[in-house]
Formats: C-alpha cells, structure tokens, sequence
C-alpha cells in the first residue's frame, strides 16, 4: 500500500488535542489490558548482547541495528522485539502461572520496504507475556486471550468517546472476533495474495484473529513470515481491525503461545535455523528451564490511529519520511510529528 490521503480528510482533533488523547489512551488502556490478562509494568532494555540470542530475527532478513560500546568489549543490538527478553524476564522475576507483565517497547525497523500509512522505521509497542501451565498451551486459551485484549481496546475507546465526542462518528470497534486459520483464509480466496486474503475478510467480519501464521501452506507458501523460535506455528495469529476511512484491514498486533522445547526444535530445523541451538537462550529453552508462556506486541501508534481516526501513522508519532510523503501530507494538510 503507498501512502495516500483520502479524500476530504480532516482530523478530528488538533494537534494540541491529539497529543492530550495519545497520553490518556495510553493510560487506559494499559491500565485495563493489565487487569484483564493480570499483567504488571516492568522495566525493559532498549538494547541487548548481540551474541545472547535474546534478538528476535522477525522473517529473518532485517538487519537489526547494532552498535560497539565504548567501555566493554561486547557489541549490541537495538531489539526488534522482545519476545525473548520477556519469556527470560519471567523466569529472572519470579512470576508465576496467571501472571505476566507488560512494558514499552521502541525499535528501529532499518529495513522496512514499506513506507506508507501504516508503516514506519520506528516501532512502539505495548510487549508483554504471561506464564502459563501445560495445559493452557492450546487454541481455546489463545482465543480467550485475544478477546480479552479486544475488550480492553473497546472499553478504552468508549472511555475516549465519552471524552472527545468528536470521535463517535468513527463508530465503535466490533466486539465480537472472527476467528480464522490461514490455511482456511487460502482455502476461500485462492487467488488472493495475503495481504488481499487479510482485506477480504476483514472487511466483512470488522475484527477478527489471523491463525496459525509461519509454517507453510497448502500452496507452498506461508501466510507471513514467523520466527521459528518464539511463537508455535499452531498457535499463534494476528489480531485484524477494519478502518473505514483508509480501507483495508490494519493489523494491531502479532501474539500467540510461545514455543515449548518440542515445537522450537521443529521449527528450528524446518527454518534452516539450526545454528541457534547453541545460543544461551535457545540452550536454556531446549532443556527446558524457561516457563510456558503466552505474549504478544500491540502496535501503540496503530491503536492511537484507529481510536483517534488519523489516516498516516505519522500523525500520532515522530519518525522520519522520504519526500514524497512529506509532500503528499503537506498538500492535505496532514501534520506529521
């Protein structure tokens, strides 16, 4: 998708106002994500060890961003996510089954390709990941925890209405989450691509959770791509809002149950990634003495576009753009932080 404006676009709240809501939407939401999923705010590294394995590899070809330190002889990487960092942190935190934590989690995408309204070199996402028990690693817990966070997103969007009554002309969010496997998204629209799939179905069903994303397809081919060792192939996905006024499907957030020794081995091997198993955090989850878990990342600037009704993701955090873009917004009045 390039960057477009559509047409007769105006924002719905000023600058000024803008920044006032990201702030409260901020707090609500976190305040009600954690309550629901039982989740505390922990502290987190901008930075990690670039030989720790504790760096998420994402598809596997973005080249994360890394860096010598002056004082140490050790070179370090700014994450791509936290996956890993998360699952280690509940282990080091003496967390128990039922609990979890979340925390910020800014990056540097240096190879992001798609620079558009939607997408941008600068990350920031609400992390977070929570133990569970054996028998929670299964599709009805995912499921159940998708819903959870979809009703933390729609009670911070009442919340926000109420506040700025500007905004109810978006509508509301739909509650109810359609659920979907990737295979069965291919199965009804075989001539798609992905992406297309992904539209198709969300523009019918308004919210919806993407399944079983990362391993290959009956044509071949995966949905998207998936590192092999933080989330199980089988039962993972992505959480789909539809927006109106730009059109398509935006996807708020990547989870699932993480990894136990049995599946990363297999996806170790199916990946080509074998070579990891000698890493510390990929050791320490192979003899099994990292808990079960669930997490996910739930995109801050996605969220704050579709509770306050922007049509470039620049409009709700600072980044930077080539000039087209740059022109495009300034010719409709678009301000880009």
């Amino acid at each position: 998708m390039k960057t477009f404006i559509p047409e007769g676009y105006e924002s719905l709240l000023s600058i000024y106002d803008t920044q006032k809501a990201i702030s409260l939407l901020h707090r609500l939401f976190e305040d009600r994500l954690g309550a629901l999923l039982n989740l505390y705010r922990v502290s987190a590294p901008l930075f990690v060890e670039s030989n720790s394995g504790l760096n998420d590899n994402l598809n596997g070809y973005e080249r994360p961003v890394t860096f010598d330190i002056l004082r140490s002889d050790a070179t370090a990487q700014v994450v791509q996510s936290l996956a890993k960092w998360k699952r280690l942190a509940l282990k080091r935190y003496c967390f128990f089954p039922g609990k979890g934590l979340y925390t910020d989690m800014n990056a540097i995408r240096r190879d992001e390709d798609e620079l558009d309204n939607l997408h941008s070199i600068y990350v920031d996402q609400w992390d977070w990941e929570k133990m569970i028990l054996p028998e929670n690693r299964n599709s009805d817990y995912l499921k159940l925890t998708v819903m959870d966070i979809v009703r933390a997103l729609c009670d911070t969007q009442e919340t926000l209405q109420s506040i700025y009554p500007q905004l109810e002309r978006l509508g509301k969010f739909d509650r109810n989450v359609s659920f979907v496997t990737s295979q069965e998204l291919e199965d009804m629209y075989p001539d798609m691509t992905a992406k297309q799939r992904e539209n198709a179905y969300v523009r019918e069903h308004k919210t919806a959770f993407i399944m079983c994303i990362g391993g290959k397809l009956k044509s071949g081919k995966p949905h998207d791509g998936r590192a092999p060792d933080y989330d199980d192939w089988s039962l993972n996905g992505d959480i789909m809002i539809w927006c109106d006024w730009l059109d398509c499907a935006v996807e708020i957030s990547s989870m699932g149950i993480r990894v136990d020794a049995e599946s990363m081995d297999k996806q170790l091997t199916i990946a080509g990634c074998d070579d990891r198993r000698e890493l510390p955090y990929h050791k320490m989850l192979l003899n099994g003495e990292l808990p079960l878990t669930i997490g996910g990342g739930i995109g801050q600037s996605r969220v704050s576009m579709l509770l306050l009704g922007k049509a470039h993701i620049g409009e709700v955090q600072a980044s930077i753009w080539d000039e087209e873009t740059i022109r495009l917004c300034s010719e409709n009045n678009v301000m880009l932080l």
